[in-house]
């Protein structure tokens, strides 16, 4: 019973930083406190830089290199994208 809760922890946690909740549900039931600690300081996909595929528009993550609507192979760009440039 204590495993269970363990691992709703780790995917809860998980989920709200935009990772998979069952993989982190059965790393945190496998690793019980491990695995909640892990969630919490795992990145947080939200926040990944992102880009747009010039083929089919589609928004991805920055460190994706084959567009996964249309299979198009990404280039990295050079520049940093719009948002990362107004930061610095």
């Amino acid at each position: 019973m204590i495993l269970f809760f363990f691992g709703l922890s780790a995917g809860v946690v998980a989920k709200i930083k935009g990772s998979s909740f069952f993989i982190w549900f059965m790393i945190g039931a496998v690793l019980p406190m491990i695995g909640t600690i892990a969630a919490v300081l795992y990145r947080n996909e939200r926040e990944e830089e992102r880009r747009t595929c010039p083929e089919c528009g589609t928004v991805l993550p920055l460190y994706v290199q084959v567009c996964t609507r249309c299979g198009r192979d990404l280039e990295f760009p050079e520049d940093p994208p719009p948002e990362a440039a107004g930061t610095a």
